[in-house]
C-alpha cells in the first residue's frame, strides 16, 4: 500500500502490515495535498485521528464495522463517517487531555457509536 484515499476502502490486511509510520505518512501526504486551512500541528492531529479510525475499522473493533456501514446506507460518504468517529474520539482524547475525565471509557465510546446517525452528524450533534 503506497496511497491512501479516506474515500476508497481500504485492504485491511495491506494497512495492518503497515507500522504506524507509514500509515501517518499516508495519511497525511493525502491531506496535506487538499488546499486545507489547517496549522502543521492540526493537520498531524488531524491524521492522527485518521489513522486510529483506519486502525480500528481494519482490526474490526466492535461496532465500528456497523457504525460504518449505518452511516454509509444514511448516506454519509466514506470521508465524513471517519470525521463523525472521529469527533466522537477526539471528544474523549480532549477530556483526558483537559483533565475533565480521568480515563477513557469504551462503554462510553460503543454507546456514543450506537447513538450517532447521518442526521445527528450533519446537525453537529455526536
Amino acid at each position: 500500500m503506497n496511497t491512501y484515499n479516506p474515500n476508497t476502502s481500504i485492504d485491511a490486511e495491506s494497512w495492518l502490515a503497515l507500522d504506524e509510520e507509514a500509515r501517518m505518512a499516508l495519511v497525511y501526504a493525502f491531506h496535506s495535498g487538499l488546499d486545507l486551512d489547517m496549522t502543521e500541528d492540526a493537520l498531524r492531529v488531524h491524521a492522527s485521528l485518521h489513522v486510529i479510525i483506519e486502525n480500528q475499522l481494519a482490526m474490526g473493533v466492535e461496532l465500528i464495522p456497523e457504525t460504518f456501514a449505518k452511516l454509509k446506507r444514511q448516506g454519509l460518504k466514506r470521508h465524513e463517517i471517519i470525521h463523525a468517529i472521529g469527533a466522537i474520539i477526539s471528544e474523549d482524547i480532549f477530556n483526558i487531555a483537559s483533565g475533565v475525565i480521568d480515563e477513557f471509557s469504551p462503554k462510553k465510546y460503543r454507546r456514543k457509536l450506537e447513538k450517532i446517525t447521518a442526521k445527528r452528524w450533519l446537525k453537529g450533534q455526536y
